[in-house]
């Protein structure tokens, strides 16, 4: 099997009608404005900072952030929608303010949390449920902005109670076609599957994941891969996530290999470095 044939999905995006080409793997930078998101040093709360932060990750390559004021982490607070707003809005009109050509994704399950950042300027909307909100689908139908779903068992406070399948790469394949025949019906063309590292799944499932995500390619879709710093690497290294990168590194590189082609990373650096790599091997 070639490198070619590992990836056959769709290689744009429509960005707010501009095109974004995915025929070469791209990177994402994530931006979380929570108090209690995984990796510590990921986190960042005060406008000054939240700039700064973007204005680096876009210098070092990031084609996408990804901002998040709601963390999805194993027993994380829950908070209000409008929580959730507060923490988004005022991070993304600054932003767009100093970075008007950045594309923008809000991390989000929330259809009127979805609806007010897009409003504000969000170019892309990241749905960890695969809308477990009723509304969203419709939502992303109407504004047509490209949309990111996630594979998860059950509501987030309880994605890690179910850890059993049968065949866990055919029962991820199947949610997926589920959502993909109902979108599609939609009108919508601009969609991106993430497996969801992490989301109701053991250390073990989890590389048994990525040892076979060259079999999503069949669903046609860009495939998201979001592995920076996560317990699957850390607890197998026996260190802690401040101590992943090299880890997270070499499970992007794997990832690269078997068709992903937006990295969500908390290192945008190193990520790109990766890929350069990668398009030197491959070229």
């Amino acid at each position: 099997m070639t490198n070619n044939d590992l990836f056959s999905a769709k290689t744009t995006l429509n960005i707010r009608g501009q095109l974004l080409m995915l025929d070469h793997p791209i990177v994402m930078g994530i931006i979380n404005i929570t108090p209690d998101s995984f990796y510590s040093k990921s986190r960042v709360n005060s406008i000054k900072d939240i700039i700064a932060k973007a204005e680096q990750m876009l210098a070092e390559g990031a084609t996408i952030l990804d901002i998040g004021g709601f963390s999805t982490r194993p027993r994380a607070s829950q908070v209000s929608e409008e929580e959730e707003l507060n923490r988004l809005l005022p991070a993304l009109k600054e932003i767009v303010k100093n970075f008007p050509e950045a594309i923008i994704s809000v991390d989000t399950f929330r259809a009127e949390i979805a609806r007010a950042t897009i409003d504000s300027g969000a170019s892309m909307i990241n749905d960890v449920t695969a809308g477990s909100d009723k509304e969203m689908f419709a939502l992303i139908a109407e504004t047509e902005v490209p949309y990111i779903i996630m594979h998860m068992r059950g509501p987030i406070e309880k994605m890690m109670e179910n850890l059993h399948y049968d065949n866990i790469i055919l029962e991820i394949t199947n949610y997926f076609q589920k959502r993909l025949k109902e979108l599609r019906s939609l009108g919508i063309k601009d969609i991106i599957i993430d497996p969801g590292f992490g989301f109701s799944k053991t250390l073990d499932q989890n590389y048994e994941i990525l040892n076979n995500l060259a079999y999503f390619k069949a669903l046609g879709t860009p495939l998201l891969v979001g592995v920076s710093r996560k317990s699957m690497i850390y607890n197998l290294l026996g260190t802690s996530a401040s101590e992943a990168l090299v880890g997270t590194s070499v499970a992007n590189f794997s990832a690269l290999e078997k068709g992903a082609r937006i990295l969500r990373v908390h290192d945008v650096k190193e990520a790109m470095e990766t890929i350069k790599i990668y398009n030197k091997l491959t070229s």
